[in-house]
């Protein structure tokens, strides 16, 4: 055999053995964002709702992600519930949960709400799914007897569950006119700018408990 055909095999089998150490470049993080109308992003021009702002921020952190946004104006527990196996798709790494406030608004009974997120963190876990609990609280004119009721579901579920929560996914906008379109309810882009800031840092947080 030649020389030049010995280095040849030589070259190419340092080639193989190069390549096929080297790890495997991880895949993206599928991330679904499954919530009502302030996920969703009510009267808000293209691509301002806070799923794909979020996004933006996150890339811009260097996590690589992919993001889909599965949030529906006006659903409530029940609605979300009742979609979730076909709206969160098979590969799905993650899921932003923020469901409740149409439940709050409504006052529909809060043990209802409660066994709606029970539900749906339950079959999202037996899924493999990571989820992140965006916290809500009860508007302060249902009175003291529901806050009571509805406002310590997301802790005790996030307990119960062992999953991330962010504690109120509007603080810092909820009652600011500024940050809110004109019903008072739902963010504007300012306002959504303000969640992606606030809530950043404990969505880090999720990424990397699911990453290490």
């Amino acid at each position: 055999m030649r020389f030049k055909d010995k280095f040849t095999i030589l070259y190419n089998l340092l080639v193989i053995l190069l390549f096929t150490s080297l790890p495997a470049k991880a895949e993206p993080i599928n991330i679904v964002a499954f919530g009502d109308s302030l996920m969703a992003g009510y009267q808000l021009p293209q691509g301002e709702a806070y799923p794909l702002k979020l996004a933006d921020a996150l890339t811009a952190k260097g996590y690589d992600i992919i993001m889909s946004n599965a949030s529906v104006s006006g659903d409530t527990t029940s609605g979300g519930l009742s979609r979730l196996d076909w709206s969160i798709p098979d590969g799905t790494d993650a899921v932003i949960l923020g469901l409740g406030a149409n439940d709050a608004l409504r006052g529909l009974p809060a043990d209802i709400t409660r066994k709606n997120i029970d539900k749906m963190i339950a079959r999202l876990k037996e899924r493999n799914i990571d989820v992140i609990l965006m916290g809500m609280l009860a508007p302060p004119n249902m009175g003291s007897d529901y806050e009571a009721a509805f406002n310590p579901i997301y802790p005790e579920i996030a307990e119960k569950y062992q999953v991330n929560r962010y504690p109120f996914f509007l603080d810092g906008v909820a009652g600011v006119e500024a940050l809110n379109i004109e019903d008072g309810i739902h963010p504007n882009p300012e306002g959504i700018a303000l969640l992606v800031e606030r809530t950043l840092p404990s969505v880090e947080d999720f990424l990397r408990s699911i990453t290490d």
